[in-house]
């Protein structure tokens, strides 16, 4: 088992940036990708970045060059920079842990006020 806790959803205004984080324990040495999806209301799950074990890093097309996924091994931790936020990124976002199953975390939610 792989539990994931978040922290550092909140309220910003437009332009402002956050950083959320995502620990693993448990069973971390079976992670390889862990990331982050995000839902609005009304609208579909989609991912937003990732990063593996391994260093490889991505960002959806639509957030490059204002979200910046990054990952410590050492602390079992992905973060998502978030900067330049803009009221279309409110949404709660959900990290996750891949292992031989996907793991979920309760999610965070973020609130980009116009």
């Amino acid at each position: 088992q792989v539990q994931l806790v978040e922290s550092g959803g909140g309220l910003v205004q437009a332009g402002g940036s956050l950083r959320l984080s995502c620990a693993a324990s448990g069973r971390i040495g079976s992670i390889n990708a862990m990331g982050w999806y995000r839902q609005a209301p009304g609208k579909q799950r989609e991912l937003v970045a990732d990063a593996t074990s391994g260093g490889r890093t991505y960002v959806a097309d639509s957030m490059k060059g204002r979200f910046t996924a990054s990952r410590d091994n050492a602390k079992n931790t992905v973060y998502l920079q978030m900067n330049s936020l803009k009221p279309e990124d409110t949404a709660a976002y959900y990290c996750f842990a891949d292992s031989r199953i996907r793991y979920w975390g309760q999610g965070t939610q973020v609130t980009v006020s116009s």
